[in-house]
């Protein structure tokens, strides 16, 4: 079915897909980040999307988190380096229930100092957790690595220190400064009635006072490649190669999606897969991963190994990126991984979840959605020698990064 769009008076975006499901799913989405935050603000996008479940004008703390769930729905919420999200599943008869809980907590949290105090702890305990976890980490760190002295490099989660400071006024600077109507999308899939979604929406949202964003964010420049070993007390080695990449407006976006596919993607028949971890038993996890940003983008390859096939291991995964840089993919190759990338994204669009938080997206970056079709034709049309040029572009080894957690042994 195709996609149904408003928009509100103050600029907030809707976008619709009516399916034929029991379970609904709506998003509201804005264009606002960890990227977004100053250099005293670090964690603060992450630290708002923790507390705007903690009290409006109307509803305490467990009146929020209970509203949905009393009728057997769910809500969460997350951060990232371009958006923060609070999204919902729930049974299509709460969708007025449910756009008014967002606009409850998105328009009227009162962010009570109490509740602030209580949440720093439970932030600080969610670093504490994330730093015990090296596989994690390290995805984080090569950031900084690859965007260093740029907020984009910057931990999502922010700083224990700067996380203590925070007060409720440094919450509502950086809300008045950063979130705006303009960049806000509410995005919906369910079986549900468009026109009488937008009439909730202009009930819930309407008359939120129109905010615009009048500045670009600061773009990175000048990146360099740096080799870095860390000591870390590891069961393992960690290892993390990555580059600068293609941004989500680059005309090679969706032929670096497919490079990358080959090389480490989620199946099982990958480059890396078969030829190290299938051919030697080095590894149990080694991957690659390609994420696009609005202006800017990162490849990295992962992999995690035993300290005595660590340097072995490198030098294969080099070994396989030379390949794609100097052999250029086969017709029987290339129709065989055009296949297989056009079944993931069908399966992936199987999941409602999935094309909710897909769509909001594509709203906030590129203001439209494409269709699954037109998403395969642009597939279907690559050709091997714009594989091979952008294999020798991202994977040329004067420009590759790479951070390696090793214990003292």
């Amino acid at each position: 079915m195709e996609y149904q769009r408003h928009t509100l008076k103050n600029g907030i975006r809707l976008i619709h897909k009516p399916v034929n499901n029991i379970v609904a799913h709506c998003a509201l989405m804005v264009n606002t980040g960890s990227r977004d935050e100053k250099e005293n603000e670090q964690g603060m996008a992450h630290f708002i999307e923790h507390t705007i479940f903690k009290g409006t004008n109307k509803r305490k703390s467990f009146h929020i988190l209970s509203n949905l769930e009393n009728v057997g729905g769910e809500i969460n919420a997350f951060t990232t380096k371009e958006e923060t999200c609070i999204y919902a599943s729930f049974l299509p008869q709460y969708y007025n229930r449910t756009v008014e809980l967002f606009s409850d907590i998105s328009l009227h949290s009162q962010f009570p100092k109490k509740e602030i105090d209580k949440e720093k702890d439970i932030i600080i305990d969610e670093i504490n957790s994330y730093r015990d976890n090296p596989a994690e980490e390290i995805f984080d760190e090569i950031e900084d690595v690859v965007y260093k002295g740029h907020p984009m490099g910057r931990n999502i989660l922010g700083t224990k220190e700067l996380v203590k400071s925070y007060q409720r006024e440094d919450i509502l600077r950086f809300v008045f400064n950063n979130f705006h109507t303009d960049e806000t999308v509410i995005c919906s899939v369910g079986n549900f009635d468009f026109k009488e979604f937008v009439a909730i929406c202009e009930k819930h949202f309407g008359e939120a006072p129109t905010r615009l964003r009048n500045f670009e964010r600061s773009k990175f420049s000048n990146y360099k490649p740096s080799n870095k070993i860390r000591k870390k007390p590891v069961h393992q080695a960690h290892c993390i190669i990555a580059n600068e990449a293609y941004s989500a407006q680059d005309k090679n976006r969706n032929k670096l999606i497919f490079l990358n596919n080959i090389l480490g993607g989620p199946g099982l028949n990958t480059r890396l897969n078969m030829g190290i971890r299938e051919k030697y038993g080095f590894c149990y996890n080694i991957e690659s991963n390609y994420t696009p940003y609005s202006d800017t983008g990162i490849l990295s390859i992962y992999l995690g190994t035993d300290f005595a096939y660590l340097e072995r291991t490198i030098k294969l995964t080099h070994k396989e990126l030379a390949k794609l840089r100097n052999n250029k993919l086969g017709s029987l190759q290339l129709q065989r991984a055009k296949q297989q990338l056009i079944g993931q994204i069908a399966i992936a669009q199987e999941s409602n979840v999935n094309e909710l938080l897909s769509i909001g997206k594509s709203i906030l970056v590129y203001d439209k959605v494409d269709s699954i079709d037109l998403m395969n034709k642009e597939i279907e049309e690559i050709k091997s020698e714009e594989i091979l040029e952008i294999a020798n572009e991202v994977f040329d080894p004067n420009k590759l990064s790479s951070l390696i957690y090793k214990n003292d042994n």
